[in-house]
């Protein structure tokens, strides 16, 4: 019989990180949801309003959109880190059984997972980084001047 607590112990770091990539892409879709519904608000308002409102509400419209082609990128990049942790779980599964032994394989996915995580943190943060310039924006169409 074949002990399988040591092929558990071997899958858990690769686990974990399947949880903790879930709970980063829960934040980012999230943040995708926010985008989209701000542009439906936006959008709304856009064949009641003025010229000047008009041009304001088309770069607020422009800015949204770049950020939901960021966060959509970035949930891209961390559900490929999710699946290269689980195809790393069943590949070091077939190698603790015996049946597989490819040490390459396993190299290759583990950093195809941390490349994709490391790739989605990075477009995250500029995604950020686009939501400030929207609240500049708006802010100094508010009047508060350049920030």
């Amino acid at each position: 019989m074949i002990n399988l607590i040591p092929i558990l112990q071997t899958a858990i770091g690769p686990a974990i990180l399947i949880s903790g990539v879930g709970l980063l892409l829960l934040t980012m879709t999230n943040r995708l949801g926010r985008v989209i519904d701000r542009v439906r608000t936006l959008d709304a308002q856009l064949p009641q309003s003025s010229e000047n409102e008009r041009r304001r509400l088309v770069v607020q419209l422009r800015i949204l959109w770049q950020r939901a082609r960021l966060i959509r990128l970035s949930i891209l990049l961390a559900s490929a880190s999710a699946l290269a942790a689980a195809m790393l779980i069943i590949v070091l599964f077939f190698t603790a059984l015996g049946t597989f032994d490819n040490p390459w394989l396993i190299g290759i996915l583990f950093v195809c997972c941390m490349a994709g995580l490391v790739s989605a943190l990075v477009v995250f943060i500029h995604d950020i980084n686009e939501s400030l310039t929207a609240l500049k924006h708006e802010l100094s169409d508010a009047g508060m001047g350049e920030l």
